[in-house]
C-alpha cells in the first residue's frame, strides 16, 4: 500500500506541474503540445483529486483521534466517535477508488473503433446473423450517444453480409467494446427452416482501435495506391471519374478498398484510417500469444477464432462463456441492452488486474 502511496504522489506531483504548464504562454501558442498536455492533465485529473480529498480525511481522522486523548464531556465523545466510524468508512472506499484508479490503463481505451463482423459457418443463417449483430451494436452505441457509420459492405442476397465494417466515434469507445472480439455463436431456427429444427451459426467480430497519423507511422512508400471507377448502385455519378481507391500495404499484403464516397480524396481518408487500422492489429497480434500470457486473463480481447458468447433463440437466453455469465434476456440485448454484460467483462478484467498486482 506504501507503494502506492508514492505513486499517488508522483500523480499528484505530475499534476500539479501540468496545470503551471498550461497556463505558460508559450505552452498555449504551441497546439499540439498544449493538446497532449491538457489529454494527459485529464487523464489523471480523478485521481488527484481522490488523492487530496483522501489526504484531508487522513488528517481529520488523525485531529478526532487527538480530541478523543482529551477529556470530553459525554455527547461530544459519542459525536467525535461517530464522525471518526464515518471518516474511516470513507477512508477505505476512497483506498478502493484510488486501487483501481492506479491499475494498468489500456492505453486504447479512450479511442474510437473500426468494427468488423463477418458471417462464418452457417450460409446464410450466420451472414443473417452478422446483420443482427450490427444492430445490436448500432443500438447499443445509440444509447451511449456515440456516432456510427458503416464504411464498408458486403451484403448477401439474404438481407444479411458476408461483410460489414462500421467506424464508432464517441467518448471511450474501445474501453467497452475492446471485450466483443471473437465468434459469437448464435442458435436459432433460420425461417427457411420448413421442420423446425435449431441451426447452429457463427459470426465473428473484430474490434481495432482507431489510429491516428501520431499514433501509427506508415512508410507511404509502403504503400501502393490504385485508383478505379466505382461500380454498382449511385447514379450518374458512377464511373464517370476513377473515385474509387484501393490501398495495399506491401510489408503485410493487406488491402483496403473504399468506394462509397464520391470523391476520391474521401474514399482515400476512410481507407487510410481502416488500413492503419488492420496493420496495427496485425502486428499487435504477432505480439498477442506472449502479451496473453503475461496477462493471463480470461476474458482476453484478442483470438478471433475464440467462440466468446452464445446466442439461443428458443431460450431467450445468453451466455458469454469467458466468465460463465447467462442472462435469460436475449431479446432485450439484441435490442442493445449491453451493459449488463460489458459492465461484467470490464469488473471481471479489473479483478484479474488486481490479483496480478497483488501477486506481484
Amino acid at each position: 500500500m506504501n507503494e502506492m502511496f508514492d505513486q499517488l504522489q508522483t500523480v499528484a506531483d505530475r499534476y500539479e506541474e501540468l496545470e503551471g504548464l498550461l497556463s505558460d504562454p508559450e505552452v498555449i501558442s504551441d497546439t499540439q503540445r498544449f493538446m497532449k498536455l491538457s489529454k494527459e492533465e485529464g487523464e489523471i485529473r480523478e485521481t488527484t483529486v481522490k488523492y487530496n480529498h483522501y489526504k484531508d480525511v487522513m488528517q481529520q481522522i488523525k485531529e478526532n483521534d487527538d480530541l478523543l486523548r482529551e477529556k470530553l464531556d459525554a455527547d461530544m465523545e459519542a459525536m467525535v466517535k461517530q464522525d471518526l466510524a464515518d471518516l474511516n468508512a470513507e477512508k477505505d472506499q476512497l483506498e478502493e477508488e484510488m486501487t483501481l484508479l492506479m491499475l494498468p490503463k489500456d492505453p486504447n481505451d479512450d479511442k474510437n473503433i473500426i468494427m468488423e463482423i463477418r458471417g462464418a459457418a452457417g450460409g446464410d443463417e450466420a451472414s443473417l446473423f452478422a446483420g443482427d449483430l450490427l444492430d445490436m451494436y448500432m443500438r447499443y452505441a445509440e444509447k451511449q450517444g456515440w456516432q456510427t457509420e458503416i464504411v464498408d459492405q458486403t451484403p448477401t442476397e439474404v438481407g444479411g453480409f458476408k461483410e460489414v465494417v462500421v467506424m464508432i466515434s464517441g467518448d471511450s469507445v474501445y474501453s467497452k467494446l475492446k471485450f466483443e472480439n471473437g465468434a459469437h455463436r448464435v442458435q436459432r431456427v433460420p425461417q427457411t427452416e420448413s421442420q423446425g429444427r435449431v441451426h447452429t451459426s457463427t459470426s465473428t467480430v473484430a474490434v481495432m482501435p482507431e489510429y491516428d497519423a501520431v499514433d501509427i507511422d506508415i512508410d507511404p512508400k509502403d504503400i501502393r495506391t490504385d485508383v478505379y471507377r466505382s461500380s454498382g448502385a449511385g447514379g450518374q455519378h458512377i464511373n464517370k471519374t476513377s473515385s474509387a481507391v484501393r490501398m495495399t500495404h506491401l510489408p503485410t499484403g493487406i488491402v483496403v478498398a473504399m468506394q462509397d464516397e464520391r470523391s476520391q480524396q474521401q474514399n482515400r481518408e476512410k481507407a487510410m484510417k481502416i488500413l492503419r487500422a488492420r496493420v496495427y492489429d496485425y502486428y499487435e497480434s504477432q505480439n498477442q500469444s506472449a502479451y496473453d500470457e503475461n496477462r493471463k486473463s480470461a476474458v482476453g480481447t484478442g483470438d478471433r477464432s475464440e467462440r466468446i458468447r452464445t446466442y439461443n433463440y428458443p431460450q431467450n437466453r445468453v451466455t458469454d462463456h469467458r466468465i460463465g455469465l447467462t442472462l435469460n434476456k436475449l431479446d432485450k440485448i439484441m435490442n442493445g441492452d449491453l451493459e449488463e454484460i460489458i459492465d461484467a467483462l470490464i469488473l471481471h478484467d479489473q479483478t484479474q488486474k488486481l490479483e496480478q498486482l497483488e501477486n506481484g
